[in-house]
């Protein structure tokens, strides 16, 4: 008979594609994983992995019976959350998700907030990128993430929370223009700094500023804006910077923050859940805590 058990082990095995991974994940041992894949294989007499010297990969009907029980273990664990939280908000574990640009600016802020206006909460967060996070979201691995949006999934919604409007940051000895102001047509292309791939910060930059093809950027690898402001600081070019940021990353005297001249470019943060989330009564008061910790 197939169990939730076996799913959540097939889920694992299909996000981590290996054994020994999938089972440290599970808090279980590699053979009892091992066994319960082979128990589930047997009930629905059908191969589910294809198994390799240190690498696991499911078959085709693996990968159509994880994504469907996916879908089984995110509504079992709404089912869950609505028995758990109908009686009071925002009490006992929230999974949050929140993206690197915006982590480090608005979670010291939001924390305290949170804490004492809510101390029956237990946040778990978790930073990373975008795609990461909205992959986590979606099969039940998060409960909700702060991102930049719009976002294109048709399981998740999303809530407008502020407008970030985007600022110049160069270094302190580059001119002002004598309007006060630059437009992204006065950025070098060249000069700009921005983080790695992956990044949604590094797109939102790349669509004020386009590049053609024969124009080069600075490309350093780095994950984080303390890191690119590290080195406009040191002359090695400009970067575009979140408002949310400018207090924390432009205490440096070398650096230079520049507005932009009217319609600023800016990002909308958003939040982000489940469809079938029962929790809805959760994010609408974090929405609103937010809202209120960045005015």
């Amino acid at each position: 008979m197939l169990t939730l058990r076996q799913l959540r082990y097939l889920d694992a095995l299909a996000h981590h594609r290996h054994f020994g991974r999938a089972a440290e994940a599970c808090a279980v041992s590699q053979p009892a994983l091992s066994m319960q894949i082979r128990e589930l294989e047997q009930n629905l007499g059908v191969e589910l992995v294809e198994r390799r010297p240190g690498e696991v990969l499911l078959t085709d009907a693996g990968r159509e019976i994880a994504q469907r029980g996916q879908t089984i273990l995110s509504a079992v664990r709404d089912l869950a959350d609505y028995a758990r939280h109908r009686a009071q908000v925002l009490c006992g574990p929230l999974r949050l998700g929140v993206i690197p640009s915006l982590a480090p600016y608005l979670l010291p802020r939001l924390l305290p907030v949170l804490q004492a206006g809510y101390p029956e909460l237990r946040l778990e967060l978790r930073e990373t990128q975008t795609r990461f996070l909205i992959d986590e979201l979606a099969r039940g691995a998060l409960d909700a993430a702060i991102v930049a949006l719009p976002l294109h999934h048709s399981e998740l919604r999303t809530l407008d929370l502020f407008e970030d409007a985007f600022l110049l940051a160069a270094p302190a000895g580059e001119k002002m223009p004598k309007r006060g102001a630059i437009s992204p047509g006065d950025i070098d292309p060249s000069r700009l700094i921005l983080l790695e791939e992956g990044h949604c910060l590094r797109d939102q930059a790349l669509s004020i500023c386009p590049v053609s093809g024969d124009q080069t950027l600075k490309e350093l690898g780095a994950t984080s804006l303390t890191t690119v402001l590290q080195m406009v600081a040191n002359g090695y070019g400009v970067t575009l910077l979140p408002e949310i940021a400018v207090a924390t990353e432009a205490r440096d005297r070398r650096v230079r923050i520049i507005p932009f001249a009217e319609p600023k470019p800016r990002r909308t943060i958003g939040l982000a859940w489940r469809r079938s989330s029962a929790r809805e009564a959760d994010f609408l008061p974090l929405a609103k805590l937010v809202q209120q910790t960045v005015k």
